[in-house]
């Protein structure tokens, strides 16, 4: 039944988004760009991504077509990076943190309970903290545009108890992605994280591999864990976007105004797509609890204290180096 549910999945999510654009334009496109990202097609970026293709197949006469290929298509996240690098993929919108382990300061923004809202995550990553990353992501010949999507502040959750201390965390089975900075965070709480990608994220929960994950309540509701996990833990330990992420020979040999319009048209709808989180985020939660999820807010400043007692910060800033700590600690204060 998974797998029959997952394969609708994907192929509603091809219909939904390479559907409605002129016959004209795919015949005329001197330029085609496969765009993949591991969102279902129903996630707002996936809504928004619809949108911005059209557009940018209206402005320039057809002569680019994006494809977009949701819910993972082309492969799983690391798979899907290195044909970004091959130029197998063009565009690829993926975390941060998982680009972290190709350029280790991509997961700056994702340091555990660094950022305290989103008033301060979009000044960050609008700002110096962007342009940081973006500048390192650069050096592996790879280019992410301005905009950076929202994926939300990470919950978790968990098939057999609340987590309500740090303590709750200590032998824990959690999934995570397959990223270091989500190894590090865990296992500072004596848990004991196992990196799995998103697709295989549902098989994990329901078989017992692992006994809870960490994700935004958009990705909880949007992949169905509500089926599989019964608590729902509101931490806010992390924050998470995706860069928009271009093969750089690729990019190169689209014409400057084709750049142009390009870059336009997916970073408004990056734009878009954290408007509609925000709104999304409340009715979310009732709509969680309403299919059995039972909710908790833990106060956080004993989760904090284990990080800083476990070397957490400390080793976060020596990987990163002391120029991109100090371009951190502008938005958010004195860490560790």
């Amino acid at each position: 039944m998974i797998l029959s549910r997952r394969s609708l999945v994907i192929a509603s999510g091809a219909a939904t988004l390479t559907a409605g654009l002129p016959l004209a334009y795919a015949q005329k496109a001197q330029f085609t760009f496969k765009y993949a990202n591991n969102q279902p097609p129903q996630h707002p970026m996936n809504v928004r991504l619809k949108e911005a293709v059209e557009a940018i197949a209206k402005e320039t006469n057809g002569r680019l077509d994006v494809q977009v290929f949701p819910s993972n298509q082309l492969g799983n996240d690391t798979d899907t990076l290195s044909q970004l690098r091959s130029g197998g993929v063009e565009m690829f919108n993926l975390s941060g943190l998982i680009l972290s382990t190709l350029v280790t300061p991509a997961a700056l923004n994702g340091l555990g309970f660094a950022f305290s809202n989103y008033d301060t995550v979009w000044k960050a990553m609008d700002g110096d903290v962007g342009a940081y990353i973006r500048a390192q992501i650069a050096k592996a010949n790879i280019l992410a545009l301005d905009k950076i999507w929202d994926n939300g502040f990470r919950q978790m959750t968990s098939a057999t108890k609340p987590i309500n201390t740090a303590d709750d965390l200590r032998g824990f089975k959690i999934r995570v992605p397959v990223s270091p900075m989500w190894t590090s965070l865990f296992k500072a709480f004596d848990s004991a994280p196992t990196s799995i990608n998103a697709s295989e994220m549902y098989t994990a929960l329901q078989t017992k591999v692992v006994d809870g994950q960490e994700n935004p309540l958009a990705v909880i509701s949007n992949f169905k864990l509500f089926e599989v996990q019964k608590y729902c833990s509101v931490t806010n330990h992390m924050w998470d976007g995706f860069w928009t992420l271009v093969n750089r020979r690729a990019w190169d040999r689209l014409p400057a105004d084709i750049q142009q319009i390009t870059a336009k048209h997916i970073n408004a709808a990056a734009m878009a797509e954290r408007a509609d989180l925000a709104a999304q985020d409340s009715q979310l939660r009732q709509s969680l609890e309403a299919s059995g999820m039972v909710f908790n807010t833990p106060r956080t400043d004993g989760f904090r204290d284990k990080l800083r007692t476990a070397g957490f910060y400390k080793e976060w800033q020596g990987k990163f180096g002391d120029e991109a700590w100090s371009v951190l600690e502008r938005y958010t204060g004195k860490l560790g």
